[in-house]
């Protein structure tokens, strides 16, 4: 076996999540309610209903889907002020690309805002930082509107290409200028694509098709993907200096903000053709102007803008060279409708409990290693609450490393979804901080805990893609010394066991104890008479017990006791079982 170690990465908030728009259903999504999303409703709160504030317009499929599950209250065209002041009653945030929710609207929910939905695929109108520091998760719909983006981006080229635009007008002023508007045709020229994700890669096959060659540009691309389409992924010089025409598919980030610019248009052909129905803001408004005017761009085709709506005197919309439509990318009947289901169930998830598949500031997993990591979840975060407890003043918590036995053939599983959840049962029974998979990295940094993950590879190919995880925590004092090394670390290690997580490990004694209800711990010398001194001192304070498992050294030497109950002890009785002779330490554990 070998051992791979290396201390966490903090989450990337501009990572694309890597699931499909709609996420497979397992057994144990249906039937059982995930807690690692950490939403569940607040002690008595059960029976009220989620409110959901949907602040654009939207269409009614997904209306009638949140009104099925939610209080939904529609208010369009609502002030800075006015979204201040409602979002405090609020768990959910449904809005398009014009409204703005910044860190303002974050802190005014005082905590009760779950979730932003954009209905869409942009999220440069939401301050991910403040979301993510407010334990918020925020979701998109990036495929219902895939394919009307990509229609409008290959309508615009070929309307710009043979001047449809303007000879329509010129026609219905009463003109017949034939020789005025002759085009360039679309085969053998070369097409750049800068963003070759959905919707670039759909552009692109509706291109080859029109008899383009296709090239692309996209740091986050697979080449096999592309090649697949017939693409072929160049560098960003390489695909603007060969480009007859450039359409431009990709997000707006610090990184893609005017990225083309008047370095990048002093680069192109003469005479290029620019489409844009990414965002506005990926190109320097200022020098595409300059690059109209002096004939390096010889056209441009734009269906969004830096500001919208722009000023009625705005250089591009009223240049004779620019073809322009009102962000139109997604407005067709039907992705209109698909992107208000998309957006509602993936809302309606997120308030249910459920991991969002399009969550975009949360650790995400393929949807197929989803539905295997489910139950192993459950064991993070139970284990990171057991471990915590056994700690003196678990709030002294620093330093903490996690143990993945990971078969080998796994060795590449991503297990930050795992990590966020350990955090979470680390942090929150000895605080008052609410951690979900959203803001756990970032709450662990705030608390100066740091977390590093170690795997195991496992040779051969075992069923479930994790035989065990293991907690340690190191540099303190235990509560119950029996977990802790010479060196003070307490150790807890725990396995998934048809579906159920089950702690098998507490410092160097074997147990075999589902965690499932609260959980006690005793220490004792292993002698006849013991399980039922302690049950008959349970049953006596009418408390049950679900089951019994001692894990010893060797007969008559020291064992370790694990009793599963599910109820509360009262003090007296645990004062009963802590005078019993024989037990040398116990510690009561909610799990």
């Amino acid at each position: 076996m070998a051992a791979i170690f290396a201390p966490a990465d903090p989450l990337s908030l501009s990572r694309r999540p890597l699931l499909p728009s709609r996420l497979p259903a397992t057994p144990f999504l249906r039937h059982r309610r995930p807690r690692f999303v950490a939403m569940a409703e607040e002690p008595g709160e059960a029976n009220s209903k989620p409110r959901v504030l949907v602040a654009e317009k939207l269409g009614r499929g997904g209306l009638d889907l949140l009104k099925g599950f939610a209080d939904v209250d529609c208010a369009y065209n609502l002030s800075p002020e006015e979204l201040r002041a409602k979002i405090a009653l609020c768990d959910a945030l449904i809005v398009r690309s014009g409204t703005k929710v910044g860190r303002d609207v974050f802190e005014a929910s005082g905590g009760r805002l779950r979730v932003v939905g954009r209905a869409g695929v942009g999220i440069d109108n939401v301050d991910l930082a403040a979301a993510t520091e407010h334990g918020c998760l925020v979701v998109n719909a990036p495929t219902a509107n895939t394919v009307a983006a990509a229609e409008h981006g290959i309508a615009l080229l070929t309307a710009m290409a043979r001047n449809i635009a303007r000879s329509d007008a010129s026609m219905k002023s009463g003109k017949w200028e034939r020789n005025k508007y002759v085009g360039v045709s679309l085969v053998g020229k070369t097409l750049a694509i800068l963003g070759f994700g959905k919707v670039g890669s759909e552009v692109a096959r509706r291109a080859k098709g029109l008899g383009l060659h296709v090239i692309a540009h996209d740091p986050y691309a697979a080449a096999d993907r592309a090649h697949a389409v017939g693409v072929d992924l160049v560098t960003f010089d390489e695909a603007i200096t060969r480009a007859d025409f450039i359409s431009l598919h990709m997000p707006l980030t610090p990184s893609t903000s005017k990225i083309l610019n008047d370095e990048a248009f002093a680069k192109m052909k003469n005479g290029v053709r620019i489409i844009n129905v990414a965002r506005g803001g990926v190109i320097d408004e200022e020098a595409l102007v300059k690059a109209l005017d002096s004939g390096v761009v010889a056209q441009a085709a734009l269906d969004v803008f830096t500001k919208e709506p722009p000023s009625a005197d705005n250089k591009l919309v009223l240049h004779e060279k620019v073809t322009a439509t009102p962000h139109l990318g997604a407005s067709t009947v039907e992705a209109q409708e698909e992107v208000a289901i998309e957006i509602a169930e993936a809302v309606l998830g997120a308030l249910k409990g459920e991991l969002a598949s399009t969550s975009v500031n949360a650790p995400m997993v393929p949807a197929e290693v989803l539905s295997e990591l489910t139950p192993f979840v459950v064991l993070a975060e139970k284990l990171g609450r057991l471990a915590v407890q056994l700690v003196a003043g678990g709030s002294g918590v620093k330093s903490v490393k996690v143990t993945y036995a990971i078969a080998i053939t796994r060795g590449d599983l991503d297990t930050r979804l795992l990590r966020a959840m350990i955090t979470k049962g680390l942090i929150e029974p000895v605080s008052d901080v609410h951690v979900n998979i959203v803001n756990a990295d970032f709450t662990a940094k705030q608390r100066g805990i740091r977390i590093a993950e170690e795997r195991i590879l496992l040779d051969g190919s075992p069923e479930d893609p994790i035989d065990s995880i293991q907690v340690h925590i190191a540099n303190v004092e235990s509560k119950f010394p029996t977990a802790a090394s010479e060196t003070g670390e307490i150790t807890v290690e725990g396995r998934v066991k048809d579906g159920i997580p089950h702690l098998t490990k507490v410092g160097s004694f074997q147990v075999d104890a589902s965690m499932e209800g609260s959980l006690i711990l005793c220490r004792q010398v292993d002698q006849p008479g013991m399980i039922g001194t302690v049950g008959s001192i349970l049953g006596e304070q009418n408390v049950n017990v679900s089951f019994m498992s001692v894990g010893r050294i060797a007969p008559r030497k020291h064992a370790v006791m694990a009793i599963g109950v599910d109820d509360e002890p009262t003090k007296e009785a645990l004062k009963k079982i802590g005078d019993i002779p024989a037990i040398e330490e116990f510690v009561f554990l909610k799990l």
